[in-house]
């Protein structure tokens, strides 16, 4: 299924190519270009963004790099299939969501989570430092001080995913975290648990993901990941995108930064 659940704008670009790439990029996530379609032309692009050809050929050149365009002789611009495109870039994640998320897009973040986090959960066990642990406690006591759909609960909820990666002591797990830092505070910003009892088991398995690595605990670690992990995609099917109940979501996400 792929019906859009919620827009949540990104910071503009500090540059004119940068802005341009943005732009297109934008629309071809949201499918204004179509997979395997022709761009416009030069003189049709420039004068519709008020840009000179350089800038223009800079911009397609960052999207090339990026894995949404290639460029072929005869042909002209071409926009490249989904599964081109580079999705651990942070602009490509940043700009899905200025396109909208969908949940096709919360699925393949949930299954590449799964791929990553419970890993890193058990990772942490064995190698987490007391810094670690207080920065555990420290999430979760925001998780547990702030309203369940506040920005704040969050980013308290984000902090603790991220502190589990970096106790982990793996860079690469480090670094997808970092990457896909936006996706996942927007992900949690939609599956706030709302309902008492849905906090309540939230707060439940994510004190269960702390106690585990605290306690050296690497399956009971691994387990209560998983199931924090399930159990929010469980929260994203419960919300219907025809509904029109999309959740309040400041503008207030860029690529690496963190609240």
């Amino acid at each position: 299924m792929t019906s859009r659940l919620v827009v949540i704008p990104t910071r503009r670009a500090h540059s004119n190519h940068a802005e341009v790439a943005r732009s297109i990029g934008v629309d071809i996530i949201a499918g204004r270009y179509a997979e395997g379609g022709r761009l416009p032309g030069d003189a049709e692009l420039t004068a519709m963004f008020g840009v000179s050809r350089p800038v223009l050929r800079e911009s397609v050149k960052t999207l090339v790099a990026k894995g949404l365009l290639t460029t072929k002789a005869r042909v002209g611009t071409v926009v490249r299939e989904r599964g081109a495109w580079n999705m651990f870039d942070a602009d490509v994640l940043a700009w899905h969501l200025d396109a909208g998320i969908d949940r096709r897009f919360l699925n393949d973040l949930a299954e590449i989570r799964l791929a990553v986090e419970p890993r890193a959960a058990a990772l942490a066990a064995s190698r987490r430092s007391e810094a670690d642990i207080a920065e555990l406690n420290r999430s979760m006591e925001r998780m547990r001080r702030e309203a369940s759909d506040s920005v704040g609960f969050a980013d308290g909820d984000l902090a603790l995913h991220l502190a589990v990666a970096n106790a982990s002591g793996n860079l690469f797990m480090r670094s997808i975290g970092n990457v896909i830092e936006a996706a996942l505070r927007a992900s949690f910003l939609l599956s706030a648990p709302v309902e008492t009892q849905d906090r309540e088991t939230v707060l439940l398995w994510h004190q269960r993901i702390v106690d585990a690595i605290a306690t050296g605990d690497a399956e009971a670690a691994t387990a209560a990941m998983t199931e924090v992990i399930h159990n929010g995609l469980r929260r994203h099917e419960g919300f219907s995108p025809l509904s029109g109940a999309a959740p309040a979501i400041p503008a207030a996400v860029e690529p690496g930064e963190q609240s």
